[in-house]
């Protein structure tokens, strides 16, 4: 009798597990699941940078200068190869990836920020006070920010605090018409409105109880302003106004590395393979964050 009960008393455990293992997929797709691992990976990288890096990333060994990575011949000393100097290429990757992840991470979160605080601002007081921040969001529309950036960046000099703080007025108008118009809709609804007729302070109603039930969309904005800060980052530090010497970023092993494009293209290939690697992670995770936290599209 167990021999007989033992194959019926799997079945249904083993259909049990295909079944959680189809949920598990249709929530969390493979491709959302390998840029998770990505983006986790790259932290953990940007965190430990200095006890995972071989090498200095400034440190110079002209006897290894251009020496090609290990799958290209190269020596297992030097796994992704050396520059023009002789730096350590993986080494230089690994504070790249903390300077660049850094300027993005802290750039969109002034970004926000003041996305955030406009927004509440123009959605509380309308009349003149909405009028005049539909305007500044209507001319940093209109603006290129790249030319706005290059002028700042080539009239004041290049700090890392101004470079950051310049990066942070990318993007805010994005938050601001998102905040406006989710707390126009948050004020004719009872729950706010409730909040005001009890005596509650505009800033108490808007922290406590509008912001967290606007969150889930401002945090979708936030993922699709973040990879657009680091190919911003990446592209002045390719012109050589970003992040300066003796710092290094993303953008500025590109710069480097397109003199040698023929002659050593791992210097190049390497960064610029991260950057698109981070941007589409990010960026499909944002995607999939919407999905998941707008009702409407499930």
């Amino acid at each position: 009798m167990s021999a007989i009960a033992l194959p019926q008393s799997t079945v249904p455990t083993t259909a049990g597990w295909r079944q959680r293992l189809r949920y598990l997929l249709r929530a969390y797709p493979p491709l959302v699941l390998l840029c998770a691992l990505w983006m986790l990976a790259t932290v953990a990288v940007a965190l430990l940078a200095g006890h995972l890096a071989p090498y200095a990333h400034n440190q110079i060994d002209l006897q290894a200068r251009l020496a090609p990575p290990y799958f290209m011949g190269g020596s297992a000393q030097h796994w992704l190869g050396t520059d023009e100097l002789g730096r350590d290429i993986l080494s230089r990757l690994m504070l790249s990836i903390r300077i660049s992840l850094l300027v993005a991470l802290v750039s969109t979160l002034l970004s926000a920020t003041l996305g955030v605080f406009l927004g509440f601002l123009a959605a509380h007081f309308r009349g003149w006070v909405e009028q005049l921040v539909l305007t500044l969001v209507d001319f940093q529309a209109a603006m290129p920010f790249m030319i706005i950036a290059l002028a700042v960046l080539a009239f004041f000099g290049n700090t890392l605090t101004l470079f950051i703080a310049l990066m942070g007025l990318y993007g805010w108008e994005r938050s601001t018409r998102i905040t406006r118009g989710l707390c126009i809709a948050a004020n004719e609804q009872g729950y706010a409105a409730a909040a005001f007729d009890i005596g509650a302070s505009p800033l108490r109603v808007y922290l406590l109880h509008v912001l967290p039930n606007i969150a889930s969309t401002l945090i979708v904005g936030v993922t699709l302003t973040f990879p657009e800060v680091i190919l911003l980052e990446s592209g002045l530090s390719f012109l050589g106004l970003g992040v300066q010497p003796p710092m290094t970023s993303l953008g500025n092993m590109v710069g480097y590395g397109r003199e040698y494009l023929q002659t050593a293209p791992w210097m190049l290939l390497t960064p610029s393979a991260v950057i698109v690697l981070t941007s589409f992670s990010v960026g499909m995770l944002g995607d999939w964050l919407r999905d998941r936290l707008d009702p409407s599209l499930r």
